[in-house]
């Protein structure tokens, strides 16, 4: 039952959105330090030495178990509240900051991988949590409010992120790589401890107990919609989360700060798209998203990597010799740019119809069963990303990203038509 829908009325929609609130501010403080801990981990490690690939095999864990949280964070969800499920991730992100601090001779490879995998658990069930709550708040037939706040959530979480790139960045100059973690370490365990006392229990308990064979959707449009965002996120990560930093700063020879700016930049931009993705679809108009809206979105994102490798063709025949590289710096910032702002609009547009698809009754299962997908493609574009690079080049993993969103494309196509509201 929706807060909308319950007997005390007008009391219990304020209660729940104020538990949505707080359950957004959680996230929200969690994104802050999931965006530093990546950028601090890319850095650094690259600064030891290690190799493409080996700095995309740190993450293989993380991205492999967000997989397995999603799914069954969904159920659990579904069975003990989110409020339960935002605070064990909140925990355990505080864990996995803490177990980076260890000296730099014990970093090893598979204890960077343990950590990292704790920190992808702790970030996919808040990510489930905040995004199952939403659908509480708004009526099946109230589909433009959905879109729209959908759209601010998302595009705000988004934006500090990007923050977080930033002050990845800016702590790893500012005071090194442990001083960095055992900062973001306090300061989550204060919110952590905040959110222990006042989530409510309830908050997105389905009222029957959710059974463990319902993890997988039986719905074809969440199947559809789940299988297009698996490749819309590896199309994004193949190129954005080792390939282009990593050649940032030993390519064109940017430092880490201004790699961490600019990265944390276009993270807020992209965010900030995100949250007006409701005015560039024609909301204002009447129109809400549908199947045909993804189909056209993909698509025309598809051109966008392939335009930039084609412009790297040719141009950048060395890229140890940066005498040659006079346009590759224009021509991938803005790239980039163009990329994230369309690519914004697909993300906002995949976040409203899962929601809109999803059962309003154990909201989490479907959810979370879509962002195990998310996580999918995550983990397959940040594998390809570092292992694609270091074979060949960066035209490369631009020429996979664009393959990947001319599927997700075609899978948009059985996507459901929605009627103008």
């Amino acid at each position: 039952m929706s807060v909308q829908d319950s007997p005390s009325g007008t009391a219990q929609l304020r209660s729940g959105r104020r538990q949505y609130l707080l359950v957004t501010a959680n996230y929200w403080g969690f994104t802050l330090t999931d965006g530093a801990l990546r950028m601090l981990v890319v850095l650094h490690f690259h600064q030891l030495g290690y190799s493409p690939l080996g700095i995309a095999l740190l993450f293989l864990f993380y991205e492999l178990f967000g997989v397995v949280t999603n799914l069954v964070g969904g159920w659990l969800g579904a069975r003990l509240g989110l409020n339960r499920t935002m605070n064990i991730g909140l925990g355990l992100q505080v864990v996995a900051l803490l177990l980076l601090t260890v000296p730099v001779e014990l970093l090893s490879v598979p204890y960077v991988m343990f950590a990292q995998a704790l920190s992808g658990i702790a970030k996919d069930l808040n990510k489930m949590s905040a995004k199952s709550s939403i659908k509480l708040l708004a009526a099946d037939d109230q589909q433009g409010r959905l879109y729209r706040w959908v759209a601010l959530l998302t595009g705000s979480k988004n934006a500090l992120k990007g923050v977080g790139f930033f002050l990845g960045g800016a702590l790893l100059a500012g005071v090194g790589f442990r001083g960095a973690l055992v900062w973001m370490a306090l300061a989550l365990a204060l919110l952590w401890l905040s959110s222990l006392r006042r989530l409510r229990q309830d908050l997105g308990k389905a009222n029957s107990k959710a059974r463990f064979r319902e993890l997988f959707s039986k719905s074809r449009a969440v199947n559809l919609l789940s299988a297009a965002r698996l490749f819309l996120f590896g199309a994004r990560d193949v190129w954005f989360v080792v390939a282009l930093p990593v050649f940032l700063s030993a390519n064109l020879g940017w430092s880490h700060a201004e790699v961490g700016s600019f990265l944390a930049l276009w993270i807020i931009g992209y965010g900030a798209v995100q949250s007006m993705a409701p005015l560039i679809t024609g909301k204002r108009s009447g129109r809400l998203p549908d199947g045909g809206s993804a189909f056209c979105w993909a698509g025309l994102l598809s051109v966008i990597p392939l335009l930039i490798a084609l412009g790297l063709d040719g141009e950048v025949l060395d890229y140890s010799l940066r005498a040659y590289l006079p346009g590759t710096e224009p021509l991938l910032v803005g790239g980039l740019l163009l990329f994230g702002a369309v690519f914004a609009v697909n993300s906002s547009l995949h976040s409203y119809l899962i929601l809109s698809y999803a059962r309003e009754e154990g909201v989490s299962l479907d959810v979370g069963f879509y962002y195990m997908a998310n996580a999918m493609g995550r983990l397959v574009g940040t594998l390809l990303s570092g292992w694609l690079f270091q074979l060949y080049d960066l035209q490369s993993c631009l020429l996979v990203s664009t393959l990947f969103l001319a599927l997700a494309a075609l899978l948009s196509l059985g996507l459901p038509r929605h009627r103008t509201v």
